[in-house]
């Protein structure tokens, strides 16, 4: 259920990078308010969740014990949001069909090309760190290489949820708060909270400060793309996932073409 207008004045919108007729849910109100109160609650629980996933708890299931955390990581933010928005929490969601299955699969064809490029030029400039995931998948056997790849698909969702979330907070602060056009508020979101997003990956990449607000949080701005063009957090889900499995996935060959050399 998507947030849609016809009211947006065009110099309000964010030109080509919207679609037509959509409109941000909650922040102006519709299809409900949310106050700042409420919005803490849900930002509080989206703390929660990453803390639960980042955590290291004993969590029970031997090689699908992963999976809980990664489970928790998307649904406490949406049970909260729930909570919030009584029936109206699926606003952040839309169909998905066969543009929505194509902005996914381009979105994360362009964030590689991005993020690489940008990693390569923050390489040549400061030391950079890997992620250390790609280094224990390629030790994995069949089954824990399976039970991982299905453990990304909730916690990238998560993932989303951790970006998105803050970003109609963000819009509804810089708008109403701080007086903000809407596409100024936009902008101000789609950047701080890239930042942010970017700032929680700092423990996987040995707290390197630089790498992680440039080329992460450059990599989060192309993957907000298809959430502003669409309001649809399936379509930026989704060039997530497939971002990370073509990466994994190319690592896991090129590992193993080296263990073959």
């Amino acid at each position: 259920m998507q947030n849609t207008s016809s009211t947006i004045a065009p110099a309000q919108r964010l030109a080509r990078l919207e679609d037509a007729g959509t409109d941000f849910p909650f922040y102006n109100g519709a299809p409900v308010a949310i106050s700042g109160p409420q919005w803490l609650l849900v930002l509080a629980a989206v703390v929660v969740a990453y803390l639960l996933l980042v955590w290291p708890i004993p969590w029970p299931g031997g090689v699908l014990s992963p999976l809980i955390p990664a489970l928790l990581f998307p649904l406490i933010p949406l049970v909260a949001l729930a909570q919030v928005a009584p029936g109206h929490w699926r606003a952040i969601f839309g169909k998905v069909g066969g543009r929505e299955l194509r902005l996914m699969v381009g979105f994360a064809l362009l964030n590689i090309v991005i993020s690489v490029s940008v990693g390569v030029v923050v390489s040549l400039l400061v030391d950079v760190s890997s992620n250390a995931a790609g280094g224990l998948l390629s030790g994995m056997d069949t089954a824990a290489r399976i039970a991982f790849f299905g453990k990304t698909i909730p916690q990238l969702f998560g993932e989303e949820l951790v970006t998105i979330l803050p970003f109609l907070a963000l819009l509804q602060l810089l708008s109403s708060r701080f007086g903000a056009g809407r596409k100024g508020a936009i902008i101000g979101a789609w950047v701080i909270s890239s930042v942010l997003f970017g700032l929680i990956h700092l423990p996987t990449y040995d707290w390197n400060l630089v790498q992680c607000i440039v080329v992460i949080g450059s990599a989060r701005m192309v993957l907000t793309l298809p959430w502003i063009l669409t309001k649809n957090i399936w379509v930026s889900t989704g060039a997530h996932i497939i971002n990370d499995w073509l990466l994994f996935g190319v690592g896991l060959l090129g590992a193993g073409l080296v263990g073959k050399a």
